[in-house]
């Protein structure tokens, strides 16, 4: 059980953490006594890397843009509940009339920090987790803990896939381009191809009528004028 132990906290800090990173949080002041509560208010910058804050090429927060975190800490038995509220102002294209917008962005997020030993604190009495569950868990690592990847998915699932600068727009024409939200008496002249054939047949028969015209031998009376 020992080894165990062991095992798993190896791996659970084997990447450390940099405190100066204004996403990792430390936990040492909350303390491990199952109850305590601890509040953290912080505005960061939005980070653009690895991936865009955001759904990329459609909407996202802009890489350095502010984003204010209302963070509340709970310990428990296992470790640590981190539930919060991210505010951003997040920056995109209108899908259907492709202006560029800007909405305000308001996500909430959930999600407990596990203690490397938290196996054996809190969940001896129960069934080992499937593998699957135990790679999803998240540790604490040196009694801190990385938002970034907690945050960075509420975030994306908090943004619209299909913005639009405003509900009711009516896109581009699709004949010239035109914004028809401006331009809401924009139209076209509608064509039916099929009395469109019809019509270049009717022209043809004219003018071939017209050539034979033009051409035909001179009448009796044209004769006899002549």
């Amino acid at each position: 059980m020992w080894n165990s132990q062991e095992s798993k906290a190896g791996k659970a800090l084997s990447t450390r953490l940099d405190h100066r990173n204004p996403l990792v949080f430390d936990t040492h002041e909350l303390g491990r006594r199952p109850g305590a509560m601890l509040r953290v208010t912080r505005t960061i910058d939005a980070p653009g890397s690895p991936a865009p804050f955001g759904v990329e090429g459609v909407i996202g927060v802009p890489d350095g843009a502010p984003v204010e975190l209302e963070i509340r800490l709970e310990s428990v038995m296992e470790g640590v509940l981190v539930t919060g509220t991210a505010r951003a102002s997040a920056k995109g294209e209108c899908v259907r009339c492709l202006e560029p917008l800007e909405l305000a962005l308001e996500a909430g997020f959930q999600e407990m920090f596990s203690y490397p030993d938290a196996d054996d604190r809190g969940r001896s009495a129960e069934p080992a987790d499937d593998a699957e569950d135990d790679e999803d868990r998240l540790y604490l690592e040196d009694g801190m803990f990385d938002l970034e990847p907690v945050l960075r998915d509420a975030v994306v699932l908090a943004l619209p896939m299909q913005p639009v600068c405003q509900e009711d727009c009516q896109g581009l024409c699709s004949e010239c381009g035109v914004r028809l939200t401006d331009d809401p008496d924009h139209r076209h002249d509608a064509v039916d191809i099929r009395w469109a054939a019809l019509q270049g047949l009717a022209d043809s028969i004219q003018d071939g009528e017209k050539d034979e015209l033009s051409g035909a031998e001179p009448s009796v009376d044209e004769k006899q004028e002549k």
